[in-house]
C-alpha cells in the first residue's frame, strides 16, 4: 500500500502470510513432510545452536520445530491478535504450556472449563500449585502468581471486566492469563484491557468447521514469545500439518463467520429473553405460554445488567457479545429431551463450527446444573433457528401437564421476586425439600423471601422443616402450597 493506513482485520486474514508464501498457489499447498532438506551448498550448513526461534520463516528443519502449514497459521493469528501467537496441538496443550511458562505458585480461578481445572490438578501433584478463588482478596496473591479469567465464560457466556482483573494481578506482581476463546478477534482484545498471556482453543472459532483441533497462545512480550517456542520444541504439543493447513483455510473467513453467528445469537436471546418476560402468559398454545412452560432463564453476556459501570462491557466487546449462550429449563428430564426436538442443532459438545451445537452439558461436564444446555449458534438463518426451537419447545410444552406435579401459589413479596402468581412443580417432593427447589430456581429467594414467609399446604399452615411427631410431610400431585409473605402492620 501507498500509504499506513492500518488494514482491516479480513484483509489481514487473507494477506498477513503473503510472505511466507514461496510457491505460486493461490489456495496454500498442504505440506506433509515431518522433515526438510537441508541445502545442497555446504557454505550454507550452520550448526546448530540455540538461537533457533529468529530463523527464516520459510525454511524448516523438523515438524516440531517448525513446518509450512502452521507457521503460516501462527503469522496471520499474530496479526489478528496483535501479539506473537504460538499455536498447540489442543487449547489444553496451551493451557498447560502457559502455566509451564509462568510456573506460579498460586492461580486464582473462577468457574471456567472444567479442563482447566483438570491441568491445574496435575501441576498441583507436581509442582504443589495452590488454586484460589477468582475473586479472592489481591492480598492472597503475591509476585509471580497467575488470575487465570476465562471470558465470556463456559458455559453460559457471560462476561467479566478485564481490565479490574488486570489491575488487580498487576498491583500483586501477578500475572493475567485471559481465556478469549468464546470472543474470537473482532469481538474482544483482551490485550486492550491488561492480560499478559491471551489463549484460545482453536478448535472453536479459529478452527470453525468442527474439523481442527489446536490451541493458541499470544504474547506481546517477545522473550516470553521466544521461551513459549522453546518449550514447545520439548513438549512436543505442535499441531499437525493437516491441522495447520486447515487453520489457515478457517482463518480466512473468521470475522464474517463470527459476526454473523454473534448478530443470529443476539437475535435469539433477545427474543428468549423477551418473552420470558411476558407477565401471566397462560393462553394454552400460544408461544409465550409454551417457553415459559420449559424455559427457567437465559444467560449471555448481551443481558448483563452492571451497576458500578455500565460500560465496560460496551468497551470490552464492542461489536457483540459471542455465539455462545445457555438456558436453564425448569426440569432435568426436559433438558435431557429438548435436543431430540431439534432439526437444525446438532446435540454434541464443542462449539464456534458453522452449524449450530446444543448440548445437554451434563454429558461433559459433571459440576454444571443439570437443567442447563449450552447453544453455539452456527451460519443457519437465525429465523430458522427461532422456529426449531419454538417448536421443540412446543412439544416439551405437551408434556408438561403430564408430569405428576403440585400447584405452588405466591404471594405479594414472593409473587414481586418470582415474576409468577403460580406454577407447577414435580411431585411427590419432601416439604423439608422445597425451599431448596426454590433456591435453585430463583437464586437469593431464601435470604430475601422465604425465611420471613409461612407456608400453607391444603387448608393448613406446615412447617417446611417438619412436624412435632417427627413424620416428615410429603407435597403429592395435584396438592396446591401457598408461600404467604408476613402481613404489613401498616
Amino acid at each position: 500500500m501507498a500509504d499506513n493506513t492500518p488494514l482491516g482485520s479480513s484483509t489481514r486474514a487473507l494477506h498477513a502470510d503473503d510472505p511466507l508464501n514461496v510457491v505460486t498457489d493461490v489456495a496454500p499447498p498442504l505440506h506433509l513432510s515431518t522433515t526438510f532438506r537441508y541445502p545442497d551448498n555446504p557454505d550454507d550448513l550452520a550448526p546448530a545452536t540455540k538461537a533457533t526461534y529468529d530463523l527464516d520463516p520459510t525454511t524448516h528443519i523438523y515438524s516440531r520445530h517448525t513446518a509450512p502449514n502452521y507457521s503460516r497459521f501462527e503469522t496471520i493469528l499474530s496479526s489478528l491478535l496483535n501479539g506473537h501467537a504460538v499455536s498447540y496441538s489442543s487449547g489444553l496443550a496451551a493451557f498447560n504450556a502457559a502455566l509451564t511458562l509462568l510456573n506460579p505458585r498460586r492461580i486464582a480461578i473462577g468457574q471456567a472449563y472444567h479442563g482447566c481445572h483438570g491441568v491445574i490438578e496435575i501441576f498441583s501433584r507436581l509442582t504443589g500449585l495452590e488454586r484460589l478463588d477468582l475473586d479472592c482478596p489481591a492480598e492472597q496473591l503475591q509476585a509471580g502468581d497467575v488470575i487465570h479469567l476465562e471470558t465470556p465464560v463456559n458455559p453460559h457466556g457471560t462476561a467479566f471486566n478485564i481490565q479490574s482483573y488486570a489491575d488487580k494481578a498487576h498491583s500483586r506482581g501477578a500475572y493475567l492469563i485471559v481465556d478469549s476463546t468464546f470472543a474470537p478477534p473482532g469481538l474482544q482484545d483482551p490485550f486492550q484491557f491488561g492480560a499478559d498471556l491471551v489463549m484460545h482453543s482453536g478448535s472453536k472459532y479459529f478452527g470453525g468447521h468442527s474439523d481442527l483441533l489446536c490451541g493458541v497462545l499470544a504474547t506481546q512480550n517477545p522473550k516470553w514469545a521466544k521461551q513459549l517456542h522453546d518449550d514447545r520444541l520439548f513438549l512436543g504439543s505442535v499441531m499437525g500439518n493437516m491441522e495447520g493447513w486447515l487453520g489457515v483455510r478457517s482463518l480466512r473467513t473468521l470475522e464474517i463467520r463470527v459476526q454473523r453467528a454473534s448478530q443470529s445469537a443476539a437475535s435469539l436471546v433477545s427474543w428468549l429473553d423477551g418473552i420470558l418476560r411476558v407477565p401471566h402468559a397462560t393462553t394454552p398454545g400460544s408461544d409465550e405460554a409454551a417457553v415459559q412452560a420449559v424455559v427457567h432463564r437465559v444467560f449471555h453476556a448481551s443481558l448483563q445488567q452492571q451497576e458500578d459501570d455500565p460500560a465496560w462491557l460496551q468497551r470490552q466487546m464492542p461489536n457483540g457479545f459471542g455465539p455462545v449462550f445457555a438456558i436453564v429449563l425448569r426440569e432435568e428430564d426436559l433438558a435431557r429431551r429438548l435436543p431430540s426436538h431439534l432439526s437444525f442443532f446438532h446435540h454434541a459438545t464443542s462449539l464456534g463450527g458453522v452449524e449450530s451445537l446444543i448440548e445437554w452439558r451434563a454429558m461433559s461436564d459433571s459440576t454444571v446444573d443439570p437443567r442447563l444446555l449450552r447453544v453455539s449458534i452456527g451460519l443457519e438463518n437465525w429465523e430458522d433457528l427461532r422456529r426449531d426451537l419454538l417448536g421443540a419447545f412446543k412439544a416439551l410444552a405437551a408434556t408438561v401437564h403430564s408430569i405428576m406435579s403440585f400447584i405452588i401459589h405466591y404471594f405479594s413479596t414472593a409473587s414481586s421476586f418470582t415474576g409468577k402468581h403460580s406454577e407447577s412443580l414435580p411431585a411427590p417432593l419432601p416439604l423439608s425439600r422445597l425451599f431448596a427447589v426454590l433456591e435453585e430456581r430463583y437464586p437469593g429467594i431464601t435470604e430475601k423471601v422465604l425465611d420471613s414467609c409461612s407456608v400453607s399446604l391444603g387448608d393448613e399452615y406446615v412447617d417446611v422443616q417438619g412436624n412435632a411427631n417427627g413424620n416428615e410431610n410429603v407435597i403429592r400431585e395435584g396438592d396446591e402450597v401457598g408461600i404467604i409473605p408476613p402481613v404489613s402492620s401498616g
